[in-house]
């Protein structure tokens, strides 16, 4: 799973949601919702993703809509990544549709990546 949200919180996203689909559904154990705020992260995110994940050679079976920017799907088969723009997401709200599927803890990512951005070196 680290894999998957390293690169992700490498990048200055709005929100990242990891729920864990493993006893709900059978073509994937987890999904991880990312929120962007326009266009140009969305695409900036997916990108980054994919070249981070192909960089530790694993491959993906599918993506689409990175160009377009509005949401972009990422399947790795056993976690599919979400990257929607702010409305789309409300819009679509897959953290409600999943409501029933516990959360996966990202607090270790969170703590590590805002710490980064607020350590001054001098």
């Amino acid at each position: 799973m680290k894999k998957y949200l390293i690169p992700a919180f490498e990048r200055k996203t709005k929100s990242i949601t990891a729920i864990d689909v493993r006893h709900h559904t059978s073509y994937t154990d987890t999904l991880i919702i990312i929120e962007a705020n326009s266009h140009r992260q969305v695409t900036s995110i997916a990108e980054h993703l994919i070249k981070s994940l192909k960089k530790q050679k694993t491959k993906n079976i599918g993506v689409e809509g990175v160009k377009e920017g509005e949401w972009a799907l990422l399947d790795y088969g056993d976690v599919i990544i979400h990257i929607f723009k702010s409305d789309i997401k409300s819009f679509y709200d897959l953290e409600g549709l999943w409501a029933d599927a516990p959360r996966i803890d990202l607090s270790e990512f969170e703590a590590a990546y805002s710490s980064e951005e607020t350590n001054d070196d001098f």
